[in-house]
């Protein structure tokens, strides 16, 4: 345990010190919007799209897109819109898992057309010289060429008279439902062509695409998954001496967003006492109680790929014996789930283990009697895990009764939430305990991406006991005041 303390320092120190290492100026290259080799060596190495991914593996994927679309059909993704928090106040920009796969391109404003005869054609944003002025330079139709190597682009404004000859030209129509803008589903090519019956979703071709990842892909995973664990650490012994939801949040998005990640997967979940029974608990206002447990669920999203833990813990440094014979029986369920994922097994495989288990050890506790059934999808309502890879719940297109190849990750994330209205034994109501992994599927069984973050009881109270962070009064006095 001293080793891995030590090691998670010098991780730390090393970090800040290659940053200082690397300090440069971009001001001699020319800016698309988003980080290049030229603009940012420190993150892309020369032939890099995006950090990791080469140009060579994104035209890769258009092929592989193409050769599953049938002969002279289109394919439309269309970049995710910018959000406005106020009316002059974006939310940070993220883009469209499927947009992002296929072009590598970060920004908003862009359509992306695929055809067989077409190649790739992306219609970029015009910006003004007031757009330049208050937001900086984004990519247009040069980068469009150069950097994300289309055959074709054109500013949006031409949309309107070269996509509908494109859409005429068209076999069949592919678009993502989920992220369609008026832009191009008003044109009157695409009206007639869905009316026809001719348009169909995208998504269960990208999401097939997505589901395996390449080596590229798993290295940046494995990378989300280890800062989120070192961020999850660093939290947990904050917790001993900050027990707040909210400074809980804000500790471990500071520690993700300090090794590298550019935000996080999702609004942490921090549940103290019964706020953990909340399977999505956001509210992340309330002090935790002394001898109560803490459920987090977090995870980091870097350079587009992310990563989802969770660990139940008592801030306090030890559990109650109530509290012990529930997490044993989700550490063992954890466990047990984890052995079983290899190819060939499916999510819904190892889900349906994980609820025979659960169901026999919540009877032999006495949770459960009478309906066990009706009162187990009470307390547990949620799946063992879920694809995950660029988004949270990746390739949702995909069946969880698909068996399992190389190369896909998962989470196995057993639980139990009992509210404290729970009509059962009251030394058990306001108890929610989850353990969520990363497991990637190998050709002989699996790898644990989040194995560094300690899951065992004995391990945690150990690192809360005897490696918790200090303050001084006077720093313990304005946390106080600051969340009272």
């Amino acid at each position: 345990m001293q080793i891995l303390f030590r090691n998670l320092l010098r991780r730390k120190t090393s970090f800040k010190q290659d940053v200082v290492c690397r300090a440069y100026s971009s001001c001699k290259f020319l800016d698309i919007g988003q980080p290049t080799p030229a603009t940012h060596p420190q993150l892309l190495k020369d032939g890099e799209i995006t950090p990791s991914i080469t140009s060579e593996e994104y035209i890769s994927r258009r092929k592989r897109l193409l050769e599953l679309l049938p002969e002279k059909s289109l394919a439309i993704i269309a970049a995710a819109p910018q959000k406005m928090m106020t009316d002059v106040v974006p939310y940070t920009y993220r883009q469209d898992a499927d947009y992002l796969y296929l072009t590598g391109c970060q920004q908003p404003g862009g359509v992306a057309v695929l055809g067989h005869e077409s190649g790739l054609c992306m219609f970029m944003p015009e910006q003004t010289t007031h757009d330049i002025v208050w937001q900086g330079k984004s990519a247009g139709t040069d980068a469009a060429l150069k950097t994300f190597k289309a055959e074709q682009s054109y500013p949006i404004s031409k949309l309107h008279e070269i996509l509908p000859n494109m859409i005429k030209g068209s076999s069949r129509l592919f678009h993502n439902m989920l992220t369609a803008i008026p832009t191009y589903t008003e044109l009157e090519a695409f009206q007639k062509a869905a009316s026809i019956g001719k348009v169909k979703d995208l998504s269960n071709i990208t999401h097939e695409l997505r589901w395996v990842k390449s080596p590229a892909e798993l290295k940046l995973m494995r990378e989300s998954a280890s800062i989120a664990c070192q961020a999850l650490l660093q939290t947990m012994l904050h917790s001993k001496m900050h027990p707040y939801e909210g400074m809980l949040s804000a500790k471990v998005e500071y520690e993700c967003k300090m090794r590298g990640a550019q935000r996080m997967a999702f609004n942490p979940v921090v549940g103290g006492g019964p706020n953990a029974s909340v399977i999505h608990y956001a509210r992340n206002d309330q002090k935790i109680r002394d001898g109560d447990l803490v459920l987090m669920d977090v995870g980091c999203e870097l350079h587009g790929y992310v990563s989802d833990l969770s660990r139940t813990w008592s801030p306090c440094g030890s559990l109650s014996s109530v509290q012990e014979e529930l997490y044993d029986l989700i550490l063992q369920t954890n466990k047990d789930c984890i052995k079983l994922c290899r190819p060939g097994t499916s999510i819904r495989k190892i889900h349906n283990n994980s609820v025979e288990m659960l169901l026999k050890g919540l009877e032999e506790i006495g949770i459960l009697k009478d309906d066990r059934i009706k009162y187990y999808n009470q307390l547990n309502p949620t799946s063992i895990g879920h694809y995950l890879g660029m988004d949270v719940h990746d390739s949702s297109m995909i069946s969880y009764d698909r068996p399992l190849k190389p190369g896909v990750v998962i989470t196995i994330e057993p639980g139990i939430y009992i509210p404290s209205s729970f009509d059962g034994p009251e030394r058990y109501q306001g108890i929610g305990i989850r353990i969520e992994d990363e497991v990637l599927i190998t050709k002989t069984g699996y790898e644990v991406l989040t194995g560094s973050m300690p899951k065992e009881v004995k391990h945690i109270e150990s690192l809360l006991n005897n490696y918790s962070f200090g303050m001084s009064t006077e720093s313990q006095s304005n946390m106080t005041a600051a969340s009272s």
